[in-house]
C-alpha cells in the first residue's frame, strides 16, 4: 500500500523522512508559462497529507526563466530544489539529473506545460499501489482523454515514431513520449543511471532498460491538453529520434545495457 509520510525533507539538514512524492520538472525556455504551473503544483501539493519535494531543472535556458523560476521556487521552501545546467543538454539529460537529485518513495516527472493535469498523478499512484514499478501516462489507448490534439501531422509522426519502437521490439506501448511518467523511487535511481540517450527519445530507452530488468510497467490513459508552443522540432527533432531508436537497438546488441 502507498501510505503517505508526514515528514519533510530538509536541505540544510539530515533527511527528516523520506519524502512519498518527488516530483521533477525540466524546463527550457518556460518563463511564460513556469510561473503559473509552479503556482498550480503549489496549490495541488498543499492540498495533499502526504509530504513531498519538488526539482526544477533548468536546461541552460537563455531567457529570464532562471530568474523567475528561482523566485517563484522560494514558495516551496525546503520542499524545493532548482537545478541548472551549465547548458542545454537536453531533456533526457535534464530528467536523469532530477531522478538522480531525488529522494522520493515515488518519483514522477511532468512537462513544464502541465499539458497532463497534476491530478492525474492519482491514477498512475493507483497503479503502483496495485504492483506496478513504473506507470506511464498514455494519449494512445482508447480510453485516453484529449481535450486539445496536436496538429494532424504531429499526431501521425508520434504514431509512426511508436510503431517503429514496436518493431524494433524496444517497446510494447502505444505512447511512449508522453512526459508524465512515474517510478517507485528505487526503480527510478537504479535505472536513470544507465540511460545514455539526452535527448527526447530518453522516455523509449528508460522503458526498454525497465523491460530487460523484469519491472512490471502500467500504461494508464490519462487526460492531456496540447500546448502549442511545442519545443519539438517537427522535423529535425522528428530524424533525431528515430535515429536514437536504431541506436538503443544498436546499444543491447553490443552489449552497453548488460
Amino acid at each position: 500500500m502507498l501510505k503517505p509520510l508526514s515528514g519533510r525533507h530538509s536541505r540544510r539538514g539530515v533527511m527528516e523522512d523520506t519524502p512519498f512524492l518527488s516530483i521533477i520538472i525540466p524546463a527550457y525556455h518556460e518563463e511564460q508559462r513556469l510561473p503559473r504551473t509552479l503556482e498550480i503544483l503549489n496549490g495541488y501539493l498543499h492540498r495533499q497529507t502526504y509530504s513531498y519535494e519538488l526539482i526544477v531543472v533548468d536546461d541552460g535556458s537563455s531567457d529570464e526563466s532562471s530568474r523567475l523560476m528561482q523566485q517563484c521556487m522560494r514558495q516551496f521552501g525546503e520542499q524545493g530544489l532548482f537545478l541548472k545546467n551549465e547548458r542545454n543538454r537536453g531533456k533526457g539529460y535534464s530528467v536523469r539529473r532530477g531522478v538522480l537529485s531525488s529522494h522520493g518513495d515515488y518519483v514522477l516527472f511532468s512537462d513544464a506545460d502541465l499539458s497532463t493535469p497534476i491530478t492525474e498523478v492519482e491514477k498512475l499512484l493507483g497503479s503502483l499501489r496495485q504492483g506496478y514499478d513504473i506507470a506511464i501516462g498514455s494519449r494512445g489507448l482508447k480510453t485516453s482523454d484529449i481535450q486539445v490534439h496536436q496538429a494532424w501531422y504531429r499526431e501521425r509522426m508520434g504514431k509512426i515514431f511508436n510503431r517503429i519502437a514496436r518493431s524494433l521490439h524496444l517497446t510494447k506501448f502505444s505512447d511512449t513520449q508522453c512526459g508524465f511518467k512515474c517510478f517507485r523511487g528505487d526503480a527510478a535511481r537504479s535505472l536513470f543511471p544507465l540511460q545514455s540517450l539526452e535527448g527526447w527519445s530518453f522516455d523509449v530507452e528508460i522503458l526498454f532498460l525497465a523491460a530487460r530488468r523484469k519491472y512490471r510497467i502500467a500504461e494508464v490513459p490519462i487526460q492531456w491538453f496540447n500546448e502549442p508552443n511545442s519545443r519539438v522540432n517537427a522535423l529535425t527533432d522528428a530524424m533525431k529520434m528515430f535515429r536514437d531508436l536504431l541506436l538503443i537497438r544498436y546499444n543491447a546488441w553490443s552489449g552497453k545495457y548488460d
